[in-house]
């Protein structure tokens, strides 16, 4: 691990938007425990969706209880967790994959039984009694009573309501065990999640993760975009599971792009003076994006818990925090160092 850089000013306050991805979301675990680690950053606010949601309530858990060190000890502690809950599942790698260094499931019987058995039949007849080990995982380690006390950052989880289509976007005081598990809620593999009477399924449909919140809420102008689920790819699906893969994560990304697309449109109209910049906010993007490496992993993989993958999906997080820290740390608070208009062409 890197030394933590000697801090002689305050940290640069920061807002982190972090999206869902299964057991993908250990890249954002080593983002975060690099960014942590480093301390010339503080967390004002976290926007989460699905694992980003679980990330998110983790950490401000682990701030509480014991600062940016609590928060990093914290993510191991719940990682490690995850992946011992995962060594009792029958989805399992196969002895091939394994020879092969193949990080996939695809050959895994578990896994293929499972995958067409969720094509046939709801969660609601697979699972009449609605268990998910997951959200026992989850409630045996965050305390929310003191999470929901946090004064150290503000917190945002998002679901989808199934009703009405929109998302619903929890703040600290209102996050529960169930407003997490809603925020995952996957509709083929779960049961829909009621809160309050209301159903809600995985936040990703509708924010994955939501930047509005910060908008308002927050004075940093700052948002660090923690990204698993790639906008593009340079090759065209050809199987049926790399079909599906691939229209999940157009999906996934549906909404993102359209707030990204309206942040650039402000952005925009301010430079021109078209705006007036003491009404309107400019957000400064920036983006820890997923490398080759992970693009190269099949959507198979997001429910690999292997402790070994997990650590591999950590480390690439902390190397790719490390470069933003290195090529774009000096631009946060005066410019983005992602240009959104590139996102939209083509």
């Amino acid at each position: 691990m890197s030394a933590k850089v000697a801090v002689n000013k305050s940290p640069k306050l920061v807002n982190v938007a972090l999206q869902g991805g299964g057991a993908h979301g250990a890249f954002t675990w080593g983002v975060l425990d690099r960014l942590l680690e480093d301390g010339r950053i503080s967390f004002e606010a976290i926007s989460g969706t699905s694992a980003g949601a679980m990330n998110a309530v983790v950490v401000a858990d682990g701030i509480m209880k014991g600062g940016p060190d609590g928060a990093r000890q914290a993510l191991e502690d719940f990682w490690q967790a995850v992946s011992q809950e995962g060594a009792k599942s029958p989805i399992q790698r196969s002895l091939l994959n394994v020879a092969m260094g193949d990080w996939s499931l695809e050959n895994s019987p578990g896994y293929l039984f499972f995958d067409h058995l969720t094509r046939l039949a709801s969660p609601y007849e697979l699972n009449p009694l609605n268990q998910n080990p997951l959200r026992d995982l989850i409630e045996a380690q965050i305390d929310f009573d003191r999470m929901a006390a946090c004064d150290k950052l503000k917190l945002f989880v998002s679901a989808t309501n199934v009703h009405t289509g929109r998302v619903k976007v929890f703040t600290c005081r209102e996050i529960t065990a169930d407003v997490v598990m809603a925020s995952a809620c996957l509709p083929l593999m779960f049961q829909a999640v009621e809160i309050d009477g209301v159903p809600y399924w995985d936040g990703g449909y509708m924010g994955n993760p939501a930047l509005f919140p910060f908008f308002d809420s927050c004075a940093s102008s700052d948002v660090i975009l923690v990204q698993i689920n790639p906008i593009e790819r340079k090759t065209t699906p050809r199987t049926a599971r790399e079909i599906l893969n691939r229209v999940n994560e157009i999906a996934f990304n549906s909404s993102l792009l359209k707030e990204l697309r309206a942040i650039e449109f402000v952005a925009r109209l301010i430079d021109e003076g078209k705006l007036d910049p003491s009404h309107y906010k400019e957000v400064l993007l920036h983006r820890i994006e997923a490398g080759e490496e992970m693009l190269a992993l099949s959507a198979s993989s997001k429910l690999n818990a292997e402790w070994e993958f997990l650590i591999h999906l950590r480390d690439i997080g902390r190397e790719a925090a490390s470069r933003w820290l290195e090529e774009s740390f000096d631009r946060i608070g005066k410019k983005s160092s992602v240009d959104i208009r590139t996102l939209f062409e083509g």
